[in-house]
């Protein structure tokens, strides 16, 4: 079987964003990683090869240079190949999931494709469907779950208030990775090194019939959120600090 890990290169968590130019973020000083819920994706291919000899795994990814060291960490982890589709332009997630399918619908024999439920930079959580459209496969997202024999993929997803739902999906097919899936694994210094000699191959963007003039959705403005105001300290006795309170909830913040 072969084996799909789609990923995407986000901003740290603890990155300080800056915005540039009302569009685009200042990337300077910015540590970039792949998005956490992607890292679950990846060991859940790596799980999934372990337990099929003869597997391959391949980790795609889209988007500048800089995220060939994205692909650089899915090889360290055990991924067996990578394909970086070079794209400077800011895509919607329809154009992503056309890119991505081209790459891997050029795979006769691809099975198992899994990806994050949600990239943590834009939370759009539409890719993974989208590709599965665009592959005319089937797709579970918010999978906490999974198993696979033969051609069928079982996968338990949550559902809200604590319910799962069991699916079951005849392969190949787009598995969406939740946290507690499993625990993704630190690559190895032997992995690390292996990772530096595998060659990534590169696809223009061109080459998958994708073009930024095709997006449906379009970034007219970035903002930073507003700052919150800081918090006030109402001094006194309990019971006058209270009465105090009320005040400045009915006079002030209006909310009573």
């Amino acid at each position: 079987m072969n084996i799909y890990a789609c990923i995407k290169q986000v901003p740290d968590t603890e990155a300080s964003i800056l915005i540039k130019d009302g569009r685009t973020i200042n990337e300077a000083n910015v540590k970039w990683i792949i998005s956490p819920y992607d890292e679950y994706a990846v060991e859940e291919a790596l799980k999934l090869k372990e337990k099929n000899p003869g597997s391959r795994v391949t980790a795609v990814c889209l988007g500048p240079d800089r995220v060939q060291n994205a692909l650089r960490t899915a090889l360290a982890m055990g991924a067996d190949a990578a394909v970086h589709v070079e794209c400077a332009a800011m895509l919607d997630a329809q154009n992503t999931a056309r890119a991505l399918a081209h790459v891997i619908r050029a795979d006769k024999d691809f099975g198992v494709i899994f990806l994050g439920r949600q990239a943590i930079d834009d939370d759009a959580s539409q890719v993974h469907l989208l590709l599965a459209e665009e592959l005319s496969i089937p797709a579970a997202t918010n999978v906490l779950v999974f198993a696979c024999t033969g051609a069928t993929a079982r996968v338990e997803r949550e559902i809200g208030e604590g319910a799962r739902e069991v699916i079951e999906m005849a392969v190949p097919c787009v598995v969406a990775a939740a946290k507690g899936l499993n625990t993704p694994r630190y690559a190895s210094m032997m992995g690390i090194m292996k990772a530096k000699k595998i060659e990534i191959k590169k696809v223009a963007l061109a080459e998958t019939g994708v073009d930024e003039a095709q997006n449906k959705v379009r970034l007219l403005k970035l903002s930073a959120p507003a700052e919150k105001p800081q918090g006030r300290v109402i001094p006194g006795e309990p019971a006058d600090a209270v009465r105090e309170l009320v005040r400045l909830l009915r006079e002030e913040a209006k909310v009573l």
